[in-house]
């Protein structure tokens, strides 16, 4: 009887285990999304952040000389050209961001670490401000490995330094995909400056960062 207990044990737990097993190739499945082609113009080089909300930061990064076809969308999740409801509701994996081409004549990708880190905060993870959730992440997703050693060595350096009161959160992962937001999202600040959002969230953090780095703009 006891030997019958143990295999019925034996046999549910086996069970289990594949259970176990199908689940995560079916997860490891769904986050296998194609990686994005990028057709980047002669002479530039492609950025894509995330800083919380993309309306803040494509109104910072649209005024940067050097700085061209700054696009809000979505990166660093596992569903394919999602929605921007999908992406709010935290469960598709993907950080709002803007992705754009620069010109390493006029502007460093250091220099744009510089204003990325000085426009946000880096140490709240999963929020900036009232906006909450993994969509408003911060994120430097590299796309080659000059862009991840100046991010690395970039976010090590201000923990160092003690720049911040908490330890920088900041994700520095490679790039995988890009997927650009509706066309209402995009060039939002300037088309919607009156709305109540930009008043009093985007147009302040603009403001502070024309003030901060005025030698920088168009």
């Amino acid at each position: 009887m006891k030997n019958i207990s143990l295999l019925i044990m034996f046999t549910a737990l086996s069970f289990a285990a594949c259970g176990q097993a199908d689940n995560q190739k079916k997860q490891n499945k769904m986050t296998e999304l194609p990686k994005t082609e990028i057709e980047i113009p002669q002479g530039y080089e492609v950025a894509t952040l995330g800083s919380g909300c993309f309306w803040c930061i494509e109104a910072i990064y649209q005024d940067v000389q050097g700085i061209e076809n700054v696009k809000s969308g979505f990166s660093g999740g596992h569903v394919a050209s999602p929605s921007y409801q999908q992406a709010v509701s935290g469960t598709s994996g993907h950080a709002e961001v803007i992705q754009f081409f620069y010109d390493p004549k006029i502007i460093t990708f250091k220099e744009i670490l510089e204003i990325f880190w000085a426009t946000h905060d880096p140490t709240t993870l999963n929020r900036q401000g009232n906006d909450v959730g993994p969509q408003y992440r911060s994120a430097v997703f590299y796309h080659n490995e000059m862009q991840k050693e100046e991010a690395t060595y970039f976010k090590q350096r201000l923990e160092e330094e003690k720049a911040f009161d908490r330890p920088i959160v900041t994700e520095i992962t490679p790039f995988s995909n890009f997927y650009v937001a509706e066309e209402y999202h995009q060039n939002y600040y300037k088309l919607n400056a009156n709305q109540g959002y930009c008043q009093y969230v985007i147009k302040p953090k603009v403001e502070k960062f024309k003030k901060a780095f005025a030698e920088k703009l168009k």
